[in-house]
């Protein structure tokens, strides 16, 4: 039998409705959801905190809690950016495990940790804190295709995270990229290797090939895979979980889920689908093959894009899709995954208006410094000088990045409390990780772009 965890209510939205969804739209179909038995249902993190405080006047707090009322026999998930949390940037021990608990305790069972780097260093503290606080840890490694990402190294990344104590495993593939051969190779050898923890894939429909990659997934013992309902499935998004649960059927991996009830949640997504149409774009929804290449996500093509046309110089576009696989290798092979994408996207479009390095941003200077992580590969000392400067074996950090920081969730509370902002423990972490967009929350000046009952827009 193979599970499987939906993503409906966080990845798929935030793939191709620009993470939207309105918590009064994902209520009223909770409890058949909670009826279909999936390993775990992902309902938070990634841009789901960012997006409702900073767009939809919604406190991402208030929607785990509602979540978890409205689905009381599911085990609901986050996606945690390992020291990142639900950001950019790496934050002090005592916020990374302030917030682990206060997510378990409004409703969040299973916590999806993955590093942008795969630095197991920077998901230690985050792993500890999940089990500490009596959740499910499930430990996640970005998939990316480069010449130091070898079947070899997956499998003993995942054997460690293993000994680290994570619940459960995860292939990430947040760009679609990963080969028939390549899921069944990895998978294979994590079983062989005798991991015995449940192994997830999670793909994106992006390249074109992600059904046949996952069957060869069920042919290696995979464990769980991830999908969509079908109505917010395909293209930048997911497997749509109804085929899935229909090829599978009739075979040694069939899932057992009720074919009504996911049909019902079908009928309910496409009323929300059409509802949301002012954002439907055609490029989230094509197959786009071009990313084996270019290994560019969909919502980083897409955001690259449109920053570009703002500056006025769309005309740079494949000039700098051409320069990004080049600053990627230069800089050790990033997966190109939050915040790294950014990191090697922004170096790229600088490197093409102004010359190869000519203008360094100040995220591209810490990356190579080691404050992100350590690069999967190797960095030249050709590029550490362009980047650092000659002294540059003195800015070199081996540590792990969270060391050099203080902690600052008992600094920030004061703060809060002086302001008269200060309702609940969580609103200190949101003005931690978000401290603009959170005070504007709190002092009540945030504004709706729609609510449902204004939808559709057009």
């Amino acid at each position: 039998m193979v599970k499987l965890h939906e993503q409906v209510f966080r990845d798929a939205h935030q793939s191709i409705l620009a993470t939207r969804m309105r918590t009064e739209d994902m209520l009223p179909i909770c409890p058949v959801m909670d009826e279909i038995g999936f390993f775990s249902l992902e309902v938070w993190g990634g841009a789901t905190f960012d997006v409702p405080l900073r767009y939809l006047n919604e406190d991402p707090w208030e929607r785990l809690r509602k979540m978890k009322e409205a689905l009381p026999n599911t085990p609901l998930q986050m996606l945690l950016r390992a020291m990142n949390l639900v950001a950019y940037r790496h934050f002090p021990d005592d916020v990374v495990r302030k917030f682990i608990h206060y997510a378990k305790e409004n409703g969040c069972d299973y916590f999806r940790i993955f590093d942008a780097l795969n630095d197991l260093r920077n998901m230690k503290v985050p792993i500890e804190a999940v089990k500490e606080e009596g959740g499910h840890a499930q430990g996640s490694l970005c998939y990316t295709i480069s010449p130091v990402h070898t079947v070899d190294r997956y499998v003993r990344d995942f054997k460690k995270l293993e000994q680290m104590g994570c619940d459960s495993l995860c292939i990430k593939d947040m760009a679609g990229m990963i080969a028939p051969q390549k899921a069944y190779d990895i998978i294979r050898g994590c079983k062989e290797a005798g991991i015995k923890i449940p192994i997830d894939l999670h793909s994106h429909t992006t390249s074109g090939m992600t059904g046949m990659s996952y069957m060869k997934a069920c042919e290696a013992g995979v464990d769980i895979l991830d999908t969509a309902i079908s109505p917010i499935s395909g293209g930048t998004g997911q497997m749509p979980t109804e085929s899935v649960v229909a090829a599978l059927e009739s075979t040694e991996y069939a899932t057992g889920y009720d074919m009504d009830l996911l049909m019902k949640a079908r009928e309910y997504f496409l009323k929300v689908w059409d509802k949301y149409r002012h954002l439907h774009r055609e490029t989230a929804m094509k197959v786009d093959p071009s990313v084996l290449v270019h290994q560019i996500p969909g919502g980083m093509l897409s955001n690259l894009l449109s920053q570009l046309e703002h500056q006025g110089i769309a005309d740079k576009y494949h000039g700098v899709l051409a320069e990004v696989p080049r600053v990627r290798e230069e800089l050790g092979y990033p997966p190109l995954v939050t915040p790294t994408s950014q990191i090697v996207g922004v170096q790229a479009t600088m490197n093409v208006l102004f010359g190869r390095y000519k203008k360094i941003p100040k995220q591209t200077k810490e990356y190579v410094r080691g404050m992100y992580g350590q690069p999967p590969g190797a960095i030249t000392e050709e590029v550490y000088e362009k980047v650092l400067g000659g002294n540059w074996k003195d800015e070199i950090v081996t540590g792990r990045p969270a060391d050099f920081l203080e902690p600052m969730f008992d600094e920030k509370e004061d703060e809060l409390k002086r302001m008269g902002l200060l309702t609940k423990p969580e609103d200190v972490l949101t003005y931690i990780i978000y401290p603009d967009v959170c005070l504007k929350f709190l002092k009540g000046d945030a504004k709706a772009e729609f609510t449902s009952d204004q939808l559709p827009l057009e």
